[in-house]
């Protein structure tokens, strides 16, 4: 029986070293039959890039959590079954988006189908913690509530994904946070770390191949597998098993993407469309018209999502509720503002 951390550490580098081979065996077998990605007026790369980069991701996670299960390690956690179900199901419905290219309305509908059959295995949003008395306990909510964060994180990694490097280095920092939380936390959850662990090595492996100029895009099968692991995992590992002003963590871990979904879905409902129909104006390609970098944005959205993931961990060591206000608030307001002077400086 190997020990907790002999598994997170053997877990994470079994997941790169098979990432970095497998990766480029992806690239190879995309070229070959043509699963490439086409620039357009919407996209901004250059030349044909296979965008099956979530088939070797997923191979990564799932072939190293099955080796550690041959090794006689196979903690008992809440939610196992429908992370792995649901993640896989996610996965699937990405990679046949990938290639057949699917309705958007098609692939909300089996977002929403997925999330609900993880509800019911178990994984939910049951309470908020009310600093001002008794939890709240959200009774049939919890199922709405809960179905918003699961699409919602999901959709809004797929969002983000659309510059080289940008999307990969912000679930590496958010599986840091999500990883390292769940062992902080008491009772710890053993399996959220492990599988978070393991999905930041395969990422890792993956992000080898992705940064500017990249020879490899994550896909739809690649985010929506990641951004399904991230909101179910952060409900596993920290919102269930917190009782204070930690279980909102989460959304500290995950503000880069959810600042973004949610200024470009409020943008899309005041024009009258779609929130879920594809468009050019995310804020990456706000900075992006705006005469930065590639290789610029990842530094500053990537680095300010690993100051969040950071401060998230400092934020659970100090168990102070007055930090983890005060840091979450500071941060937010960093990022806008950040992005607001960016944005007019080049304007």
């Amino acid at each position: 029986m190997l020990k907790l951390s002999q598994a997170h550490i053997l877990g994470t580098i079994i997941a790169y070293l098979l990432g970095i081979f497998i990766v480029p065996l992806v690239i190879y077998f995309s070229k070959k039959n043509n699963l490439v990605d086409v620039p357009n007026e919407r996209k901004i790369h250059h030349g044909q890039i296979s965008r099956l980069g979530g088939v070797g991701i997923w191979l990564s996670v799932m072939l190293t959590f099955l080796f550690l299960v041959l090794l006689s390690y196979y903690p008992k956690g809440q939610g196992l079954s429908a992370i792995i179900t649901g993640s896989s199901l996610m996965f699937l419905m990405g990679l046949v988006d990938d290639v057949y290219c699917l309705n958007a309305k098609f692939k909300l509908f089996i977002q929403l189908a997925i999330a609900a059959i993880v509800m019911l295995l178990g994984i939910r949003i049951e309470f908020f913690y009310n600093p001002f008395g008794p939890d709240i306990q959200l009774g049939l909510l919890s199922y709405p509530i809960t179905l918003l964060w699961i699409v919602g994180i999901t959709n809004a990694i797929n969002f983000i994904d659309g510059i080289d490097g940008l999307a990969g280095s912000i679930i590496s920092t958010s599986c840091l946070a999500i990883g390292i939380i769940s062992l902080v936390l008491s009772p710890e959850n053993a399996i959220t770390a492990l599988i978070a662990f393991i999905l930041m090595g395969a990422t890792f492996a993956f992000l080898t191949f992705n940064y500017n100029p990249a020879k490899i895009f994550m896909g739809d099968s690649g985010a929506l597998y990641a951004g399904f692991l991230l909101s179910t995992l952060s409900i596993t590992g920290i919102v269930k098993v917190s009782c204070g002003l930690s279980e909102y963590l989460p959304i500290l871990i995950l503000a880069v993407p959810l600042l973004d979904i949610a200024y470009s879905s409020i943008r899309r409902i005041i024009k009258g469309s779609s929130p879920f129909i594809a468009d050019s104006e995310h804020i990456h390609h706000k900075l992006l018209h705006a005469g930065y970098s590639q290789d610029k944005l990842v530094l500053v959205l990537g680095g300010f999502s690993m100051v969040c993931a950071l401060v998230s961990i400092f934020a659970i060591t100090t168990k102070s509720k007055f930090v983890i206000i005060a840091l979450s608030t500071i941060g937010v307001l960093l990022l806008l503002n950040v992005v607001s002077k960016l944005i007019k400086k080049k304007g």
